[in-house]
């Protein structure tokens, strides 16, 4: 079998979602933007060899509706010969996308592909199609199929006994590391600005008005964050008796990443120096109205066809859906956290759906070669109850 590696990843900035730089910008748009900017910052790969796109999207209606791949390649600077498939796995669909496009690489039958995903919830959430969208008897045997992300969190916290104190703590620290990380420029090689147009609304007088706006980093840290401001926030999904706050969660945000897959070959032939080898990944499911815990699933299966041990690893990528299933997860798995996480993640940096795999992959895969590492796992929970992982080798720099 073929090596397959991660040539390079590139991703918007992240915008809140509504009130930030993407609440007009079409996800198509937003994708198209950065493929064209993969392509311009790796001159060797001619885009006519790029053969096809797998672009994950948790909500693939609307204006990110349609097959929103095959949409991007076409708007994009790469050839009509170049397909495009739209995969939908919530909130791991990045990093299927990345695992598929390697795994045809690794079987011979494709030499390039870019993996990636996308989410705009700013122009699709409150706008779906609702229509027969409950099956009435897998709501009675399996409600929790149908429940709100953060109904499962509260299930989480609950069952395992997931403090309120506990979370809030561990979300502190993912907007502290984020803040620093932003001050340090460690997300800069990731990010491509892109000029939008944005729309303000007054909260007062509903005055709305048209802005030209660049997003040129993460805009949802929120590095002002005490421990006193948090305990402060009223539980979102359990008034009464929740813990599960915004203040503890995963930011609703606008984004789109793409990661470039290839033959360890044909890199080589192209003079190409990729960030990283992609070594496995593994899916399993779990009880949906807990699905914030299958990583505790997912994680031990991968280790298991890697032939690795959890001390292997140098860097975890876990997806802070919520704080409440990364602490339960850290906690059961005994994941150390000068190894989790160490730049903050969702929680500070936000969650587009569809996207998020892809960014922790580019991220992953660079903070690996900084820190000289070797084997880094990127890992989510995904709603309808699974756990997603991927296991990615670190290539030294020329």
């Amino acid at each position: 079998m073929r090596n397959a590696v991660v040539v390079d990843s590139v991703r918007t900035g992240l915008a809140k979602s509504f009130r930030g730089g993407f609440n007009q910008t079409r996800a198509d748009d937003m994708t198209a933007h950065i493929v064209d900017a993969l392509l311009e910052r790796n001159p060797q790969v001619d885009p006519s060899i790029v053969e096809d796109i797998y672009l994950g999207c948790g909500n693939p209606e609307g204006p990110q509706g349609h097959n929103i791949a095959r949409n991007v390649a076409v708007l994009s600077k790469l050839p009509i010969e170049a397909g495009g498939v739209t995969v939908n796995r919530y909130c791991s669909s990045g990093l299927q996308t990345v695992a598929m496009a390697a795994t045809q690489v690794q079987s011979g039958f494709a030499d390039c592909i870019i993996g990636g995903g996308v989410e705009s919830i700013s122009t699709v959430q409150g706008n779906t199609n609702t229509h027969m969208f409950v099956n009435e008897k897998l709501a009675e045997t399996s409600p929790g199929i149908y429940h709100a992300m953060g109904t499962t969190a509260e299930k989480v916290a609950k069952t395992y006994n997931v403090s309120r104190e506990s979370q809030d703590e561990y979300s502190l620290s993912s907007q502290k590391r984020t803040a620093k990380a932003q001050d340090q420029g460690l997300f800069d090689d990731e990010i491509i600005p892109m000029n939008t147009k944005m729309l303000l609304k007054n909260k007062e007088t509903g005055a709305e008005k048209e802005i030209d706006e660049v997003v040129d980093r993460d805009n949802c840290n929120r590095p002002e964050t005490t421990l006193e401001g948090l305990a402060s926030l009223n539980p979102v999904f359990d008034p009464e008796n929740g813990s599960v706050t915004a203040g503890n969660s995963s930011q609703l945000s606008d984004g789109a990443s793409v990661t470039l897959v290839m033959s360890e070959d044909k890199a080589k032939e192209l003079g190409l120096n990729p960030l990283a080898y992609f070594r496995g990944f593994t899916v399993v499911g779990c009880q949906p109205d807990e699905m914030g815990i299958g990583p505790v699933f997912a994680i031990p299966k991968l280790l298991k066809s890697a032939g690795l041990n959890q001390d292997d690893i140098d860097l975890w990528e876990l997806n802070e859906a919520f704080a409440s299933q990364v602490v339960y997860i850290r906690d059961k798995l005994g994941l150390p956290m000068e190894k989790l996480n160490v730049n903050g993640g969702s929680i500070a940096i936000g969650h587009p759906f569809g996207m998020t795999g892809s960014r922790q992959v580019g991220h992953i895969s660079r903070e690996l070669r900084r820190r000289e590492g070797k084997y880094g796992i990127v890992t989510m929970c995904v709603g309808g109850g699974m756990g997603a992982a991927g296991l990615f080798e670190s290539i030294p720099e020329k």
